[in-house]
């Protein structure tokens, strides 16, 4: 699996550009990358030689401060056979994100959030300059973007996977990982969308989702 995480990574790095549309192709070609890999049995390593990885991947977020975060972290590690968590210190509002998988999957899930979370921040940055708005609403504007951008992913996933229904039995979750999962303990991981959602901008990251070119700037030129 080496060698499919470093091209999945190379994918990532080369879609560099802000615009959305080219962020998921990008993420769900590393995930049909990641499926057909899978698909080839040579290439599968025995469970039992793999570990499995418990580890927070620098991310935070809080219910005012980015808060569609959880929900990409459970959408995307939905999607790449692993599990997410959040830790935080007792009596805090911030919470780490984290991710519970196999060696392998755990890095192709960190890379994939991490590339999707930068996408969603970038934009969020730019909806902060414009002039005239108090904080408050250029919070709603950006927090209602992020949720439209993991609801256009989620459409886009699943579009994927109605597509390609082979994939289903081989991304799953393994039982490794699930058993990890049962050993903690368990935290209140609600997702809960903005009770003030801007629909404009709602519905610009969501419509991101859903026009674009799946093999875009993702493969060789011919």
């Amino acid at each position: 699996m080496s060698k499919i995480t470093e091209k999945i990574a190379k994918l990532l790095a080369l879609a560099e550009s802000p615009y959305e549309e080219e962020a998921k192709a990008a993420l769900l070609q590393a995930r049909r990358l990641m499926a057909e890999h899978k698909l080839m049995p040579e290439d599968i390593e025995p469970q039992e030689n793999k570990k499995v990885i418990q580890e927070c991947v620098g991310i935070t977020c809080t219910k005012l401060s980015s808060p569609w975060t959880v929900y990409l972290s459970t959408l995307i590690a939905a999607h790449y056979c692993c599990r997410p968590y959040r830790s935080s210190v007792h009596g805090s509002k911030v919470s780490e994100i984290g991710f519970i998988g196999m060696e392998d999957d755990f890095k192709l899930c960190k890379l994939a959030f991490l590339y999707a979370y930068d996408c969603i921040a970038s934009r969020c940055r730019q909806i902060r300059t414009q002039k005239g708005y108090p904080a408050k609403t250029l919070r709603e504007m950006c927090n209602s973007y992020g949720w439209g951008f993991c609801r256009g992913l989620s459409a886009a996933f699943q579009k994927q996977e109605a597509e390609h229904q082979e994939w289903g039995l081989v991304m799953v979750v393994p039982q490794a990982v699930e058993d990890a999962v049962s050993k903690m303990k368990r935290s209140d991981y609600k997702i809960s969308s903005t009770s003030s959602m801007n629909r404009q901008y709602a519905a610009m990251g969501y419509a991101d989702g859903q026009e674009f070119d799946m093999r875009r700037r993702l493969e060789p030129s011919a």
